[in-house]
C-alpha cells in the first residue's frame, strides 16, 4: 500500500470526509490554444492540462449537482472539488473538453445565451481592440478615455484592463454596442467565433458534462430592476432548456460578487425561478455554513503545480 503524497495529506487534513468536509469550485472562462499576453488569467492547454491532472491525482473531483447533495447531507468524500467554466466560449468544447475527457473529469459550463451562435460579448470586443489597435499613440478621447501608447503587450493589457473597467459597469444594454461602435470607429476587424454554437452547447451536454445558467446578456444584477434582472435569469434558463431539451438546475451570477454584483434579492430569484444551486465569486472553499444558492468559487491563476496546489491548500484551511 503506498503512502499519501505530502500534498495529499495536507490537504485531507484540510478537508477530512463527512461533515467537516470542503468543497474546492474552480472558475475557468477559457482555455487557450497558447498563451496570450492579453489573457493572462486564461490558462494555455498545457497549463490546463497539468491542472485538471494535478486535481485528478490529488482531489476527488464531482459532478456539481453530486457534490452539493453531498454537501448537504455531510457525506463529501476528503479533498471533494468541482470544475465549472464561466459565459460560454468555443474553447471550452474545441480544447478544454477533450482534456477533461483524457483526463477523467467532470465539469460544469454556465453559459450566457445571448452570445451562442456567433455572438460576443464586451470585454472580448475591447480586448480584440486593444490587441489590434496599431502601434504607437491612440487617442480614446472620444471614449473618455484620453491617449495611450502602445509599444509592448504590457501596454496593451493595461489598455485593455482600462476599456473594460470603463464599459463593465455601464447599462447591460448599452455597452455591447458602445464597445462596437468604438471598435468600428477605429475599422477594427472583430472575430465571431469566440462563444460556442448550439452544436458545441449540445456537444458538452452529450459528453455528460452539466450545462448551467448564467443570465441571457450577462448584465450586472445589481444594476437592473427587478423585473430585467428576474428576466435575464429566467430567459437564459430556457433558451438553454429548449436548446438542449432537459433541465438546467445550476446558475452562476455574472462577475459574481456578493453585495457588488447581486444582492440577497437576486439569490431569491434564483431559487423561485428553479435552480438548486447557484455559485458566486467569493474565493474561497465552500463548506457546510454556505448557502446551496451562493456558493463560493475561486480562480487559479497559478503558473506552476508547487503554486497550484498551495492555493487549493489555502483555499481549504481557510474556508468559514
Amino acid at each position: 500500500m503506498s503512502l499519501p503524497s505530502p500534498l495529499t495529506a495536507a490537504l485531507t487534513l484540510a478537508s477530512p470526509a463527512g461533515r467537516r468536509a470542503g468543497l474546492s469550485i474552480l472558475i475557468y472562462h477559457r482555455v487557450l490554444p497558447a498563451a496570450d499576453p492579453l489573457r493572462e488569467g486564461d490558462p494555455d492547454a498545457e497549463r490546463f492540462r497539468w491542472q485538471m491532472r494535478l486535481l485528478a491525482r490529488h482531489f476527488n473531483v464531482l459532478p456539481l449537482q453530486d457534490a452539493v447533495r453531498r454537501l448537504r447531507e455531510g457525506s463529501l468524500p476528503a479533498r471533494a472539488a468541482c470544475v465549472t467554466f464561466d459565459d460560454g466560449y468555443a474553447d471550452n468544447c474545441t480544447i478544454a473538453l477533450p482534456i477533461l475527457k483524457e483526463v477523467g473529469l467532470p465539469a460544469t459550463f454556465f453559459v450566457a445565451t445571448a452570445y451562442l451562435d456567433g455572438g460576443r460579448m464586451f470585454n472580448d470586443t475591447l480586448i480584440e481592440l486593444a490587441a489590434r489597435l496599431p502601434a504607437g499613440r491612440c487617442d480614446l478621447s472620444c471614449a473618455g478615455l484620453g491617449q495611450h501608447r502602445l509599444s509592448s503587450p504590457a501596454d496593451r493589457r493595461t489598455l485593455a484592463a482600462k476599456l473594460i473597467g470603463h464599459f463593465k459597469y455601464q447599462d447591460a444594454e448599452a455597452r455591447l454596442p458602445a464597445a462596437e461602435a468604438l471598435a468600428a470607429e477605429f475599422a477594427i476587424d472583430l472575430p465571431d467565433d469566440l462563444m460556442m454554437s448550439t452544436a458545441q452547447l449540445r456537444a458538452l451536454h452529450r459528453a455528460g458534462m452539466e450545462v448551467g445558467g448564467h443570465t441571457h446578456t450577462h448584465p450586472i444584477l445589481a444594476r437592473l430592476d427587478a423585473a430585467r434582472a428576474r428576466d435575464e435569469i429566467l430567459v437564459g434558463k430556457q433558451q438553454l432548456e429548449a436548446r438542449l431539451g432537459s433541465p438546467v438546475r445550476a446558475f452562476a451570477y455574472p462577475n459574481g460578487r456578493p453585495g457588488k454584483d447581486y444582492r440577497p434579492e437576486h439569490v431569491s430569484m434564483v431559487e423561485q425561478c428553479g435552480f438548486d444551486v447557484a455559485v458566486s465569486t467569493r474565493p474561497a472553499a465552500a463548506g457546510a455554513g454556505d448557502g446551496l444558492h451562493e456558493l463560493p468559487r475561486f480562480t487559479p491563476w497559478d503558473r506552476t503545480p508547487a503554486r497550484f496546489g498551495l492555493r487549493l491548500l489555502r483555499s481549504l484551511a481557510s474556508r468559514r
